[in-house]
């Protein structure tokens, strides 16, 4: 009864993790994407104002949350036609993600679509309830018995950001088949190169790509990322307001509930932009000195134009990869974990601290380098 999911795949990168942590000059963790910066003040205050919290937190979350949620889509993500009906806090991300198929009564002979190269909780999700995994990323593949698609922008672990028009072409798509579009945006607010450096990267809400009505559309977002939340488990959903009305009352019989003083500190997050912009003056400056390094070696880069990831590829099969950086001391995700389609690629992690990027770019600037045979 418990084989129903493989074992989680990070144990099988814990040999390498160990020989790298044992490096003579040191190990350079450039594999977790767990934010390592302090909570800003802003949001530790919040959150020890509200601790006299005695009785039990709103499920749908309390009426200053969902306004602070449907406030923040109008101002940064281009979304103005939400109401405070068609959103709910959720424990993290990841947490939805993984349960969204069985809470949407999926089964045996439905498919669930995610991206080609995908973060790992779309597959659990599908497998939790027994339906069917499809790995594509054009919509008019889809097969006509998917019940829910997801999409990633920017993707993890890709950094690829999906236009407007890709965006709407998987919306229709959905609506064509009677599924859920389920977009996956929670690093929208770290685009590094043009236009997105400039340009709001796109929402599946935005009225340019579902039009006048979020009928069969979802957003999942979380504050992780652009706010180093990842510790409080402080993410949200938005989606036509019966959609929400049915995960509520779901939500309510298996008690997932984000605890007040969360959402009080969520509330403050949302209206601070300057902590937003701050972190990702950090994080642009980790990628600088670690992007040209990863170049230097011989790696191709793909995609990789937003989000806390460098996507690259040696042209190998990755865990040779892994090997080759754990010989410098340098641990990386394999691109095995995201698919079928990313056995040639490895993940860097800009989430490391200053000197952990600067001396793992050192290495790789250093070292004898790869040159295609």
């Amino acid at each position: 009864m418990f084989d129903r999911l493989p074992e989680y795949p990070w144990q099988s990168l814990k040999p390498y993790a160990a020989r790298v942590a044992a490096f003579a000059a040191g190990g350079v963790d450039l594999s977790v994407g767990s934010p390592i910066d302090p909570t800003p003040a802003v949001i530790q205050e919040a959150l020890r104002e509200a601790t006299n919290a005695p009785g039990y937190p709103s499920t749908g979350g309390s009426p200053e949350f969902r306004a602070a949620v449907v406030e923040w889509f109008a101002r940064r993500r281009n979304v103005a036609n939400l109401t405070t009906d068609m959103v709910m806090p959720t424990i993290g991300s990841k947490e939805l993600i993984s349960w969204l198929p069985l809470y949407l009564g999926l089964g045996p002979g439905d498919v669930v679509v995610q991206p080609s190269v995908a973060y790992t909780a779309y597959v659990v999700g599908a497998a939790l309830c027994g339906a069917q995994i499809v790995s594509e990323d054009d919509p008019a593949k889809w097969p006509a018995n998917t019940k829910l698609a997801w999409i990633n922008s920017p993707g993890n672990p890709d950094g690829r950001v999906l236009t407007v028009a890709q965006m709407k072409a998987a919306v229709d798509r959905a609506r064509e088949l009677g599924a859920i579009l389920a977009s996956d945006e929670c690093y929208a607010e770290l685009g590094w190169v043009e236009p997105w450096n400039q340009e709001v990267i796109p929402s599946a809400l935005d009225p340019r790509v579902c039009g006048d009505t979020a009928d069969g559309v979802m957003v999942i977002y979380s504050l992780s990322k652009q706010s180093n939340l990842a510790g409080y488990r402080a993410a949200f959903a938005a989606a036509s307001a019966d959609v929400i009305k049915h995960l509520v009352n779901l939500r309510m019989h298996s008690g997932m509930m984000m605890p007040h003083p969360v959402q009080q500190a969520v509330i403050a997050a949302l209206g601070d932009e300057a902590h937003v912009a701050a972190e990702k003056e950090i994080y642009r400056r980790r990628r600088e000195v670690l992007l040209p390094a990863i170049k230097a070696y011989g790696f191709e880069v793909s995609d990789s134009e937003a989000g806390l990831y460098i996507w690259a590829t040696l042209g190998e099969d990755c865990w040779v990869t892994v090997e080759r950086m754990t010989e410098l001391g340098i641990l990386v995700v394999p691109g095995s974990f995201y698919g079928e389609h990313g056995t040639k690629h490895v993940r860097f992690s800009i989430t490391a601290t200053d000197e952990a990027v600067a001396e793992g770019a050192r290495r790789l600037e250093h070292a004898v380098g790869f040159t295609k045979p």
